[in-house]
């Protein structure tokens, strides 16, 4: 009767070892259950403060998890917080429908009306952020995404998230119309100019037209447009402690949509300011109307040339060129 309590004690001791590794299973079978019924109703699964952490941080986990931190709200000001949500959105539902679909990766999003806990917890003061948590180990500065660097493309998230995860996704973008309505209307309009006109093709001939189409054609390229289209960057960014707009990016490997947009304003000036001086020459008009038309051009060339060059030396630090503004 002595050894009763003894065996008792040692018979418990060789269950628990047992009984542990199962009752942890039960919690992850449970989590991943129900992160898939979620993502089966929405491949985006919304994260509140408690979702953040019983799926997200806490263990077990056999998963990993890309989220997205937005302010989607209009009082935020964050104006590119709905254009990287639909990205976002197509990378979802893209892996949803892929060959590599699985319960080894779930997207999630956290908006800071319903998860402003969740961004304390993370020390975060602006949005969008990307982050990627992994299945094991800590979270590393490569497990949040460069989005000043990469843009919020849903192609550049998922080689992204190809590297942290290994899981290769192939985006499927939803069918758009647009372009294809609008060249066909352009298109329209272009054959019925040429009808209206069939007894007189002389525009076809008109250099100033072709002129005009070429230079705003280079401008349009030069000023970094294409570059926009590819990776996608935010139109500004508004800093979320004071509240300042910046418009042009900090940095030589990124920059802004607005910041685009100035730089296509001064080339066409310069552009304007150089086309007005050839021009002076072929005028035969008075000597007075001619010098007027010279120093407009040579203003013109001289200003923007000038605010141009400010503007290179603010983005590249150590830019040695200037002339009027530094």
């Amino acid at each position: 009767m002595s050894q009763l309590p003894t065996l008792v004690v040692l018979v418990c001791c060789l269950l628990v070892p047992a009984v542990q590794p199962k009752l942890k299973q039960e919690v992850l079978d449970e989590k991943v259950s129900q992160l898939v019924a979620w993502s089966n109703r929405r491949p985006v699964i919304h994260i509140t403060g408690d979702k953040f952490i019983n799926y997200v941080r806490n263990k077990p986990k056999n998963y990993s998890m890309i989220l997205l931190f937005t302010a989607s709200q209009a009082k935020h000001g964050c104006a590119v917080c709905k254009d990287a949500a639909e990205e976002y959105s197509i990378v979802a539902n893209s892996y949803r429908f892929s060959q590599s679909y699985s319960n080894r990766l779930f997207f999630g999003v956290v908006d800071y009306d319903e998860g402003s806990d969740v961004f304390q917890m993370m020390k975060l003061s602006s949005a969008p952020v990307f982050m990627h948590f992994p299945e094991k180990g800590r979270r590393k500065p490569a497990d949040t995404y460069d989005i000043q660097r990469h843009g919020y493309q849903a192609e550049n998230l998922a080689r992204w998230i190809n590297e942290r995860t290994e899981i290769s996704i192939s985006i499927f973008r939803p069918p758009n119309y647009t372009g294809t309505v609008v060249l066909g209307l352009m298109f329209l309009v272009a054959v019925g100019m040429v009808y209206m006109k069939r007894d007189s093709m002389e525009f076809v001939y008109n250099k100033t037209l072709w002129g005009g189409l070429s230079v705003s054609t280079v401008v349009f390229m030069t000023s970094g447009q294409m570059w926009n289209y590819i990776r996608g960057p935010p139109f500004l960014h508004k800093n979320p402690q004071t509240g300042n707009l910046h418009y042009i990016h900090g940095s030589s490997q990124g920059q802004f949509v607005f910041e685009t947009y100035l730089v296509m304003l001064f080339t066409a000036g310069i552009s304007m300011g150089f086309i007005t001086l050839n021009d002076v020459a072929k005028l035969k008009k008075d000597i007075g109307y001619r010098r007027t038309r010279a120093m407009v051009g040579i203003g013109l060339v001289t200003m923007f040339f000038s605010v141009l060059l400010a503007t290179f030396r603010r983005k590249y630090q150590g830019y040695p060129y200037s002339f009027l503004i530094r």
